[in-house]
This record gives C-alpha cells, structure tokens and sequence, in this order.
C-alpha cells in the first residue's frame, strides 16, 4: 500500500469546544506553558538583540516585544480567529530558524534593525500567500513520515534540556553535582507526582516540579535577581521604536526561505499535537495554523520583534498533563501579554536557573520523541525500506545538534535548512517516502505478488 494518500477531510471542520476548567487549575497549567517556552521566548531577541550591539535597555525592549507578539498569536492560534488558528493548543513565540539569517544581517552595513524588521514583515506576508499552497503538503505526511518527524523533533530538543541540566551555557562550572541535584529534584518531583497522586496534581506536576527547585535554588543562592529594581512596574510595547522597516532583497529572500522551512517545521508539530489530542488535522486546519504562523512574523516586523512559529517544546507538556483543551494555551497568552506589560514579572520568571528548566525538560523533551515513536506503530515499521527511512531520516534531523558546523562550507541561504534538525529529518522522511513507497509501490507491489505465488 502506498504510504501517500489523500486525507479524508470531513463534511463539517467545526473545532472542539472550548472546555471549561477549575479557574485554579486552568490558571496554573496555563502558567506551566509560560514556563517551559519562556527560555526560548526570550533567547531569540536576546542574541539578536547582542549582535546588533544594542544596548540593555533595548534588548530588554525586544524581549518585551517579542512576549506580547507571542501572546496574541497563541491566542489567536488556540482560538482561532477570522481564517488564522489550527484551535488547537499550541504556543506561539520567536522562531530559531531565523536567528542565523539575522545575525548575519545585524552585521550588513545599512541593514540592521529596521532592515530585519522589513525583512520579517515581507516573509510574513509572503508566508500567508503560500500558506493555501503548503497547507496541501499534509498529504505527504502518513504516519510513517509524522512519526519519524515528531520522533527527530523530541531528539533534537534533547540535547537543550541536557544543556540546562548541567547548568546552561554561562554555568561556571558546567555538571557541577549541584546543578544535577537540582535538575534531579525536579524530575524526580514530576515523577513521583505522575505515579502516586492523580487529576488535577498530575497536570500541575511540572509546575511543581519547578517551583520546588525554583525555591531550593533561591535558598542556595542560585537565583540572580540583580537588575529587578532598576526596571520599570509597568511598559506598553510601541510599534516601530527603532524607525520606519526598510526592505532589502537579499534579507528578503532569505527570510522567506525561512518562512517555508517553518511551515514544515509546524506542520510536523500540528500533525503531532492532533494525533496528542485525537483531532484530525485537514488541509483546512493547516492552512488556518499556517495563516496565523505567517500572520504572527508579519506583526511582528511592525512591533519590533521576529518571525514567529509554533513552539514544539509545549507539545510535550500536553502529552504528559493530559490537559489538551485549548483553553489553557490561551490563558497561556494572557499571561504573555501581562508579562510583555510588566517589566518586573517578566524578569523574575527570567531568573529561574537553567538547572530547574532542564529537569523539566528533560521529561517534556522525551515526551516528544515518545510520541512519535507511538505514531511510527501505525506505519509498517517492519518493512525493510521503512526501517531505513526512519533510520536515515533521523540521522539527518541529528546532524545540526551533533555537529552544527557540519554544513559550514555550504552556501549560507541554505542555512535555514541545514541547521534546523526538524527541517532536515522531514525534508529527508517525505524525499525518501516518495521515493520508495509513492514511486517504488509498483515495484513493491509487484514483488509482493510474487512472493505470494511462491
């Protein structure tokens, strides 16, 4: 049997409805989400913030930026409004697909900030005409290319959550038996939660979790809050603080080239959270999540932020809660909003040390992966081809995290590409599909018959 085929798309696409939680519970799940993407949120304008030799004040602008953009897409996105919004849910934040097209343009001569925000705008807006196109790629993606994808995705954010376990990128003394205690606390925190207590403790395990080791590494001395009395209570985020967006070619092209690779990017997270949440995603929903994808970076150049893409580390967290309303995400908005107006909240969730983050992580990370390996038992994992697709493709998706350089003397447009391990395991899984379950299942079929005469 081909592993191409035409998705069923229903007579009716009306989205689940929106359930109604305990405000305490809801509240606290959705605070959980903030969390765990939170890191991630504030990294991209962080680095891009620094190359373009900003100063703090700015960068802290950025941030706050970049939170409230994030929060109105994951409203939007969960909601769903107008054409945009798979509603499902989904996290929105700043894309890392696009970091090293930007920091190389941060470096242009006439480029800088206002040359990537008009780079961001016109991807955007190129993304929601493609968007109806891309939509269409779903029917590439069986269980055995989804699979494969969702597995590459739980992998490559592994060696992230390893990275805060030992104590992050500016840990004096990285692994040290301090920063692994903590991150073990953590986790054994989410476990013990997961295998004695039931409900509503179990959705908030990872809040838990965190806020034990949030609480023992502020005893230890761990959490640095220098800096929280010089910023302001209160700060509306102003569209176009740095000038009017200039528009140059080449940044153009290359972000665009960096809006296509996160369609694929969040058409393999879609796929994964609807088989989470037992939705069938249809081209339909797709192309509405995709929409609010392109939608988000094309505000986002206006409001001073970047290209903005669905966030695959909060897939796991709904896998593992069980809580898979869309409801939560939104209250999950809400709270970005708030924190993008409150400079001091927003830093105090900043100073959680990467150590609690990374015990966490390593679970909701695993989850991902788990997940996939879950989808890939719905593909005929026991053929021979299949087996190396999934091997294969993998290997692919973990090239960029083993060795980030491996690609260095390729030309630099190519970069979106060969440094996103989700884009690289997915344009890897759907070529080889292709190749040996659409255009070899002739051969195969063939082959089989004969078998069977035999």
């Amino acid at each position: 049997m081909s592993e191409l085929t035409e998705p069923r798309i229903p007579a009716v696409t009306a989205p689940p409805p929106i359930q109604r939680l305990p405000l305490l519970q809801l509240i606290l799940v959705g605070l959980q989400h903030v969390l765990l993407m939170y890191g991630g949120a504030v990294a991209v304008p962080l680095i891009i913030g620094q190359a373009a030799g900003l100063s703090r004040e700015e960068i802290a602008f950025l941030i706050n930026a970049d939170l409230l953009v994030a929060g109105v897409a994951t409203i939007v996105q969960s909601m769903g409004i107008g054409p945009m919004g798979i509603r499902m849910p989904v996290m929105m934040g700043a894309s890392f697909a696009a970091v090293g097209s930007m920091v190389a343009m941060a470096g242009m001569p006439g480029i800088g900030m206002t040359g990537i925000f008009g780079a961001t705008i016109a991807a955007g807006f190129f993304g929601m005409i493609i968007a109806p196109f891309m939509s269409k790629i779903v029917r590439f993606f069986p269980p055995l290319v989804t699979g494969t994808v969702i597995t590459s995705i739980g992998l490559s954010l592994f060696p992230v959550a390893v990275n805060w376990a030992g104590g992050g990128n500016a840990a004096v003394q990285f692994g040290s038996p301090l920063y692994l205690s903590i991150a073990a606390l953590v986790l054994a925190t989410i476990l013990l939660i997961n295998r004695f207590l039931r409900g509503f403790w179990v959705n908030i395990s990872v809040l838990i979790g965190m806020a034990l080791g949030y609480v023992l590494s502020g005893a230890l001395g761990m959490v640095d809050l220098s800096g929280i009395g010089q910023a302001p209570w209160f700060q509306i985020v102003t569209p176009l603080h740095f000038g009017m967006p200039e528009f140059h070619l080449a940044p153009i092209l290359s972000m665009c080239l960096v809006v296509v690779i996160i369609f694929v990017e969040s058409t393999g997270m879609f796929l994964a959270l609807g088989k989470i949440t037992g939705q069938e995603v249809t081209p339909r929903m797709l192309r509405r999540g995709l929409l609010c994808d392109a939608g988000a970076s094309f505000l986002a150049g206006f409001f001073n932020t970047f290209t903005h893409s669905s966030f695959a580390q909060n897939i796991g967290l709904v896998q593992m809660t069980g809580v898979r309303c869309r409801s939560v995400t939104i209250m999950a908005g809400v709270f970005l909003i708030t924190l993008s107006l409150l400079p001091k909240a927003a830093f105090l969730v900043a100073s959680i040390p990467p150590a609690v983050l990374g015990g966490a992580a390593i679970a909701m990370f695993g989850m991902v992966a788990a997940t996939g390996i879950k989808i890939l038992q719905e593909a005929d994992i026991a053929d021979r081809r299949n087996q190396l697709l999934v091997a294969v493709s993998i290997g692919m998706g973990l090239i960029p995290v083993v060795r980030p350089e491996f690609f260095a003397h390729l030309p630099m447009w190519m970069g979106p590409i060969t440094h996103s391990g989700i884009a690289m395991a997915a344009v890897s899984a759907v070529s080889l599909n292709l190749m040996f379950n659409v255009l070899g299942g002739a051969e195969r079929a063939a082959m089989s018959g004969h078998v069977h005469q035999l």
